[in-house]
């Protein structure tokens, strides 16, 4: 119990520094990526295939630059459903991991911020906060976001966290799956799969419309790809 609780951390050093390199870099893709979102919207009215595109390839090589550089320091989670399912299959300390969410809401709102004193009318358009698309249920969007997160969330414990994954091309593969997400799901759900992603910009706006759905998706999700991975396919 001691182990898994891991209050040690809350004293050391490297604990804290990977805990900043989480906050800096949730809030650099919180900046590109819903920078993206509101930057395309200022040329293109409405979300048409060219502009679909451009947020998915902004989120993906956003964050597969993000966890490169962070791996080395902190494991380049970049998103709390990846850290809550470190710790609910044991790869990480509970006073850890509540150190990387509370580094990363704060490197989202601070992204969110940044991006609303930096860009014209980007807060009155919303600063890339999540909401359903049309004819999409709060129900369906649970869903969607669970399947996705459980999605991105395996490819993470396949190749960042397991061992024998190819550890070099981690930051490629999650940023590819992030990238083929937002193609999936911009025009269902906003594509989420990290609450952290969802909350800055919610923060600064003020839309919080079915925010749940983006807290409640991705870490059911994550934590049920992270059971699964580590029953199911982790060397005994």
């Amino acid at each position: 119990m001691a182990d898994f609780l891991g209050f040690g951390d809350l004293s050391r050093g490297d604990a804290w520094r990977a805990a900043v390199a989480e906050l800096i870099g949730v809030t650099l893709f919180v900046f590109v990526g819903a920078g993206t979102v509101v930057s395309s919207g200022m040329l293109v009215d409405g979300l048409d295939p060219a502009r679909l595109v451009a947020i998915a390839l902004a989120h993906g090589l956003a964050i597969a630059i993000m966890v490169a550089a962070t791996a080395h320091i902190s494991g380049g989670h970049i998103n709390p459903a990846v850290t809550v399912a470190a710790i609910v299959t044991r790869k990480m300390g509970l006073a850890k991991g509540a150190m990387y969410v509370v580094a990363q809401l704060i490197g989202a709102a601070l992204g969110a911020y940044l991006l609303a004193a930096t860009i014209p009318d980007a807060k009155a358009a919303g600063l890339g906060a999540h909401a359903l698309g049309n004819g999409v249920t709060a129900g369906a969007g649970l869903v969607i976001e669970t399947i996705l997160t459980f999605v991105l969330v395996f490819v993470v414990f396949a190749t960042a966290i397991d061992t024998r994954g190819p550890g070099n091309l981690a930051p490629f593969a999650i940023g590819t799956a992030v990238l083929v997400i937002h193609l999936i799901a911009v025009p269902l759900t906003g594509a989420s799969v990290n609450p952290a992603r969802s909350f800055g910009p919610a923060l600064v706006s003020g839309q919080w419309a079915n925010h749940w759905v983006y807290w409640a998706g991705p870490l059911v999700g994550g934590s049920v790809a992270g059971i699964v991975y580590q029953t199911v396919f982790a060397r005994k």
